[in-house]
């Protein structure tokens, strides 16, 4: 298969080599989407920029959120005019970046008796919602009576539901939008290794010049050198905060978000579905493709980072709320198919429930110059690489230059409107069927063309099977894909949304990881394992 990216796995050694010999501007801790956002950022305004990733790009919060491109309706209630403002701006402007992985999607909030919002303080806030997002007349919201309610989501309580508002936001991937902004930062210049792990900073004359680290794989120790470095490791930024010596002041609070997905054939909802679970929280019902799912949950995390699970009192808390709104349904555990669990790394506030802890992201610099930021919402990925790429430029003494990211189409031949999608998707689907064809160009865009290609010339049991072996040779190829885990999760999603697919191929996508990878049997058992671990994981209530 033609390379498209050079962001391939395969020439790795020789290219972190190669790296540890030269001096960068800028060196980015964190491979979620606020890293590779700030890499994209300084590399198209000329940085020499380097970004390290202790295990898979978007492998913590960037493939955990609830995957939705919103301005946070919700955050009018705590007065973050600021944060809805920003946010709600950025939405448009990250859809026109990647039409393809960023959806339009119509949103129904039902208003319910006992629920946080009334009629009237809910047309309020979409009013002022739409306002502060500048959405277009045509989007903006739309008012149902009970009776049209109804008509919209026959499976709402009737009991309960007195009317509802809709109005528009956006889906996406996130996981794939990650992968995608780092992938153009490459394509810019941008030099960047998942699984490598940062395990010291080097300093000169108490400055920070520098980082240690471990290449995941072969247990290689190598050293990297750039005038700065900027720590964007969510979760973990009070720990590289520790090595560096400068965990004073505020901290970090992390709180634990969990999804479940069901068949949509159990929950078969028209509509993306904003309701109340009734304790002060909102939720999300989402159909994303043969599914739909049921979000999030927000407790206080002080568990392990790096094993954050679903357990079976979030399964139960979110069956619960979803069939007070949704009793016909009478979902249970036996109608849970997968589930995620992340964490998001909040700014500690005294006082405040996990739900009340604003997202605004924040920037700490330390003496030595180490800069973090954490914080933030996956919405606001693009204006935070600008804020931080804003100080480096000012820090490192470059000529000032403006941002560039938001006219950076995120793939090298771009959708440029989502009508352009959809008529892409039914024009394959006339040869692979609508759901492969969706499938394909919601993940991959029009390198969905290439892959199906490729395919062609893959002998195997079937067509479906032909064409994972060539996403498999794609993802290794031009993502970085380096084992199963990293395919099924953050390439394709299909540990969350197809998880089936991943139980009957994962013995054909391990031997495929291992004929293009050379790995030895050793290496296939480990891989196995942990294949395993994460559809365990996936399905850990069951």
């Amino acid at each position: 298969m033609k390379k498209n990216t050079g962001f391939s796995i395969l020439s790795r050694s020789e290219e972190i080599q190669d790296a540890s010999k030269q001096d960068f501007d800028l060196i980015i801790i964190g491979g979620g989407v606020t890293g590779c956002g700030i890499a994209l950022d300084a590399t198209s305004r000329g940085l020499k920029t380097l970004l390290v990733e202790k295990a898979d790009y978007a492998s913590g919060t960037s493939s955990k959120s609830t995957k939705l491109i919103h301005g946070g309706l919700r955050y009018l209630k705590q007065l973050e005019i600021g944060l809805v403002r920003e946010t709600g701006t950025e939405r448009s402007i990250v859809h026109k970046l990647a039409p393809h992985l960023v959806h339009p999607e119509k949103m129904l909030l039902p208003i319910v008796d006992g629920g946080t919002f009334n009629k009237w303080s809910a047309s309020l806030a979409i009013t002022v919602y739409d306002m502060l997002a500048g959405v277009e007349s045509k989007d903006r919201k739309k008012s149902f009576g009970k009776e049209a309610t109804l008509q919209e989501e026959p499976l709402l309580d009737t009991n309960i539901v007195k009317s509802s508002i809709q109005y528009s936001e956006y889906r996406t991937d996130d996981a794939r939008l990650t992968i995608e902004l780092i992938k153009k930062a490459v394509d810019l210049g941008c030099t960047a290794f998942n699984y490598c792990i940062v395990t010291n900073l080097c300093y000169h004359e108490g400055k920070i010049v520098g980082v240690e680290c471990q290449e995941g794989t072969t247990k290689t120790k190598v050293t990297f050198k750039a005038k700065l470095v900027v720590s964007a490791a969510g979760p973990w930024v009070d720990v590289i905060r520790e090595i560096d010596k400068s965990r004073t002041g505020k901290s970090l609070r992390l709180t634990k978000g969990v999804h479940i997905v069901v068949s949509k054939n159990r929950m078969p909802i028209k509509h993306a579905v904003y309701f109340d679970a009734f304790d002060g929280r909102m939720l999300f019902a989402i159909p994303r493709g043969e599914t739909t799912y049921i979000g999030t949950s927000d407790t206080d995390y002080k568990g392990h980072r790096d094993h954050v699970v679903c357990k079976q009192d979030d399964v139960n808390y979110l069956l619960l709320a979803t069939n007070r709104l949704f009793p016909t349904l009478k979902l249970s555990n036996e109608d849970v198919v997968s589930s995620w669990a992340g964490l998001r790394p909040l700014i500690h506030e005294d006082g405040k429930t996990p739900s009340e802890v604003s997202r605004k992201d924040e920037i700490f610099i330390s003496p030595s110059g180490l800069i973090s930021i954490a914080g933030g919402k996956l919405t606001g990925y693009r204006k935070m690489g600008q804020r931080v790429v804003d100080l480096v430029i000012k820090k490192i003494g470059k000529p000032k230059m403006q941002c560039q990211t938001k006219n950076i189409q995120l793939t090298n031949d771009p959708f440029f409107n989502y009508g352009e999608v959809r008529r892409y998707i039914n024009t394959m689907a006339s040869d692979l069927g609508y759901p492969v064809s969706w499938y394909l160009v919601t993940i991959y865009g029009k390198a969905a063309q290439n892959i199906i290609q490729h395919a062609e010339s893959i002998p195997s049991a079937s067509r479906r099977q032909s064409i994972l072996l060539a996403e498999i040779d794609y993802t290794i190829e031009n993502e970085s894909a380096t084992n199963p885990c990293d395919f099924f999760d953050r390439r394709t999603g299909n540990i969350y949304f197809n998880i089936d697919l991943v139980i009957s191929t994962k013995e054909l996508c391990l031997s495929r990881f291992s004929d293009q990878l050379s790995w030895s049997d050793a290496e296939r058992q480990v891989q196995a394992q942990k294949l395993d671990q994460m559809i365990q994981s996936a399905q850990i209530f069951k």
